[in-house]
C-alpha cells in the first residue's frame, strides 16, 4: 500500500502515544478504533477523519486542533495562534503529564491576561517575553524591584 502524505501525523501520534506510555492496543481501545487501523495511521498508510482524530486526541489528552494541524486539516498559520507552543509542551518527553498540564494552564492564563485568549489571532507581540532589545514585560520589572517598586 503506498504511503499517503500523512507520515508526520503518524510519527506525531506514535510519539504522543509513547510519551503517554500507552501501547498501540491501549490507545486503540481508548479511542474506539481497531488496532490494525491505528497501526496504519501511525505508519502513514491511512488518513483518519476529523472524528477519528478527535477520538485519538481525547484518548491522548491533547487538543484535537493539534492533530488537525498535523493532519493538514487546519493551517496552523491561520486561526491557531499558540498551537506551536502547546504542541511543544505536549510533545516534550522530559515533562510528565502533570507538568505539561500546569504549563498549558499558565500559558493560557498569560494569553488571556494579554487579551488573546485561547482562540485569539492577534499578531502583536503581547507575549511578555524579551523583544530582542533586552526590554521585558512591565510585571517583571515590578517583581525585580524595577521602576514600579516602592
Amino acid at each position: 500500500m503506498a504511503s499517503l502524505n500523512v507520515g508526520n501525523l503518524g510519527e506525531f501520534l506514535r510519539e504522543q502515544r509513547r510519551t503517554a506510555q500507552l501501547s498501540l492496543r491501549q490507545l486503540a481501545d481508548a479511542a474506539g478504533v481497531s488496532n490494525p487501523y491505528l497501526s496504519q495511521i501511525e505508519r502513514g498508510l491511512r488518513k483518519p477523519s476529523a472524528e477519528i482524530l478527535q477520538q485519538l486526541a481525547k484518548a491522548l489528552r491533547i487538543s484535537a486542533e493539534t492533530l488537525y494541524v498535523q493532519a493538514g486539516i487546519l493551517d496552523e498559520r491561520h486561526g491557531l495562534d499558540g498551537v506551536e507552543v502547546q504542541t511543544a509542551i505536549l510533545t516534550d518527553p522530559s515533562l510528565n503529564e502533570r507538568q505539561k498540564q500546569v504549563l498549558l494552564q499558565i500559558y493560557e492564563s498569560f494569553r488571556k491576561e494579554n487579551g488573546l485568549g485561547s482562540g485569539g489571532t492577534d499578531d502583536s507581540d503581547a507575549s511578555g517575553q524579551e523583544d530582542g532589545s533586552g526590554a521585558t514585560h512591565p510585571h517583571e520589572a515590578e517583581a525585580d524591584g524595577g521602576p514600579h517598586a516602592t
